[in-house]
This record gives structure tokens, C-alpha cells and sequence, in this order.
């Protein structure tokens, strides 16, 4: 096994002293904002000593190969991009606090996420279908190191699917902009130019995204340790469980206790040094 630590700061001190917790062989640069630590062995203290100096670490196997994975699948709102679209949706009508709330406790898994979507977006009810396209030209930003990250999945061969609880009008844009494979996400009802606090056919939830994750590894012959995945709320949890890997990115304590990998600290680019501590 080999530690990666990876970090926007990564002192040499702090390296020095993860190799002597976990008995590392050598240090090995990545790229500026990671390094391997080689055949390195879990030991207390290591969790502790990341988290204090706001590092991100995990136990990578010895020759994992980037390559070796087919498929990426990740969630949007807070993962992908920077914002929950609908929380920026409600602020167009000053409602932001009312629905941001709803989202944050679906997010920790403490409502159900239809109702939680059912009622945020019963709050929106009667908005100008411009609000959208406002919203993705004024407020959308990729995640720090999204763009990196997808270049070098591309490179290495692996596809890549968006699953979200948010709406085709972003996803449709985003699979344009950055080049992914697939996406799915709920379609918004609009009746005379404003929305009608609906969605048009089934919700997409933690269980419709898990079963986009199948439809598509189905149809690639794929296997679920050829499967990553990235996302930061419980309901991204259930497409999770059916990958191989699993990221947590920014996410909520719910869904760090479930995954492989957690990125707290880094960007998304540190997506790829957990799939693979060695160079294709």
C-alpha cells in the first residue's frame, strides 16, 4: 500500500512525520499537491496529524493504475459545481434562506429527498423560466480543479456520467461544456414560460441514480471495480455503494463514514491520486 497525502500546503515536516507513523519506504513527489509515501501501513496518529495540518490522505494499492477504472460518476450540486442551483434559484425571488434549509437537511440525510425536492420546489412556483439561464451565466462555477480532473480521466480512457437531483437545463449545458459522457437528472415542468413547481416524470433520487449508474455499466460490460465515484450528500450514497472506489468531496459526516476516500481539503484534481498512486 502507499499513503497519498495531498494538500493546497504541504509542509515537508508534516511528510517527514506521516513516513515515521506509517513506516514508509520514500517520499514521492506527484505534482505539487500531492505525494506518495510507499509501502505505508495504517497507524493511529495519521488521521489526527492530517486533519490538524488540513491535509487529505488515503491508502492507495501498490500498482493501481488510473486506467484500470471505465467509468466516473458524479454528483453536480456541490460536487461537480460550486452551488446547490436550486438554493441560487430561490434567490431570485428572496427565498434562498427558506429552501437552503430544506436542501441542507436533506443532505444530511434527515428528511426524505422527494419531499425535500417537492417542497423547495413548490416554493418556486410561478418563476420566469429566464431565472435559469441567469443562474447558469451568472452563478455557476465548476469546483476548484474540476477542469484538471476531468482532462486526465479523458486521458486515461475512463467515461464519465453526471447523476443529479438538480435539472436538465444545467446538466444538458455542463455535458456540452466539459465534455461528459452521460447525464441524468430531473426535467423541470414549465407551463407559459414559468415553472409550475413540478417535475416532468419520475424524481431523481438516491435510487434513480443508482440505477443510471447500472444502465450504464451495463451497457459498457463493466464490472464495479472498474467504477469510481464522487459526490457530498446521503443521497449520492446509493450510487456510491455500487463503485469500486468512493469519494467523498466537501461532504457532509454521513457520507465520509461511507466512502473510501474523503477530500476535504484539496480539489477535485485530487480525485485521480486516489484511483491511482502511480503514473500511466
Amino acid at each position: 500500500m502507499h499513503l497519498v497525502i495531498q494538500g493546497a500546503d504541504i509542509e515537508t515536516s508534516d511528510l517527514k512525520a506521516l513516513a515515521k507513523l506509517s513506516g514508509a519506504a520514500t517520499i514521492d513527489k506527484l505534482d505539487d499537491q500531492a505525494f506518495r509515501l510507499r509501502d505505508a501501513q495504517p497507524a493511529a496518529g495519521i488521521a489526527g496529524h492530517c486533519a490538524q495540518a488540513r491535509l487529505d490522505y488515503g491508502f492507495v494499492p501498490g500498482g493501481r493504475r488510473l486506467s484500470d477504472f471505465r467509468l466516473l460518476v458524479m454528483d453536480m450540486d456541490s460536487t461537480l459545481i460550486t452551488m446547490e442551483t436550486i438554493d441560487e434559484l430561490a434567490d431570485m425571488i428572496g427565498i434562498k434562506p427558506q429552501v437552503a434549509a430544506i436542501t441542507e437537511r436533506a443532505m444530511r440525510g434527515e428528511i426524505e429527498y422527494d419531499q425535500s425536492l417537492l417542497e423547495r420546489l413548490a416554493l418556486l412556483e410561478g418563476l420566469d423560466v429566464s431565472a435559469l439561464q441567469r443562474v447558469y451565466d451568472e452563478r455557476l462555477r465548476l469546483s476548484p480543479g474540476a477542469e484538471r480532473m476531468l482532462h486526465k480521466v479523458r486521458a486515461a480512457g475512463i467515461r464519465t456520467l453526471l447523476v443529479s437531483g438538480g435539472f436538465t437545463f444545467m446538466t444538458d449545458r455542463l455535458k456540452d461544456r466539459v465534455r461528459l459522457d452521460y447525464t441524468h437528472s430531473n426535467v423541470l415542468e414549465i407551463a407559459d414560460g414559468k415553472l409550475t413547481g413540478r417535475v416532468s416524470g419520475g424524481i431523481v433520487n438516491a435510487a434513480a441514480k443508482r440505477a443510471a449508474l447500472l444502465e450504464v455499466a451495463a451497457g459498457l460490460g463493466l464490472q464495479r471495480g472498474q467504477i469510481a465515484g464522487v459526490g457530498d450528500g446521503a443521497n449520492d450514497l446509493k450510487f456510491m455503494a455500487e463503485c469500486g472506489v468512493s469519494i467523498a468531496y466537501r461532504a457532509k459526516p454521513v457520507v465520509r463514514e461511507q466512502t473510501t476516500y474523503a477530500i476535504n481539503h484539496a480539489g477535485l484534481d485530487a480525485l485521480p491520486w486516489f484511483l491511482s498512486a502511480e503514473s500511466d
